[in-house]
């Protein structure tokens, strides 16, 4: 569970609309958009659906 953002190293905004509903496929849009791997320790990406209120966030934690 995120508390707080103060150990994260990087922080990424997705920009434009993303299907919220796999992580794999957010990790997929990592990988093919941004040309960076997901799986990089204190990293947070930040992703925005069709419903502007809500937000997925992806953050890789070493263990799966």
């Amino acid at each position: 569970m995120l508390n707080d953002a103060v150990c994260f190293q990087n922080v990424y905004i997705v920009t434009g609309y993303t299907d919220l509903r796999s992580m794999d496929r957010l990790a997929s849009v990592i990988e093919n958009s941004l040309g960076r791997s997901p799986y990089i320790p204190d990293t947070l990406y930040l992703f925005c659906g069709r419903r502007t209120e809500r937000i997925k966030r992806l953050v890789w934690e070493g263990d799966g």
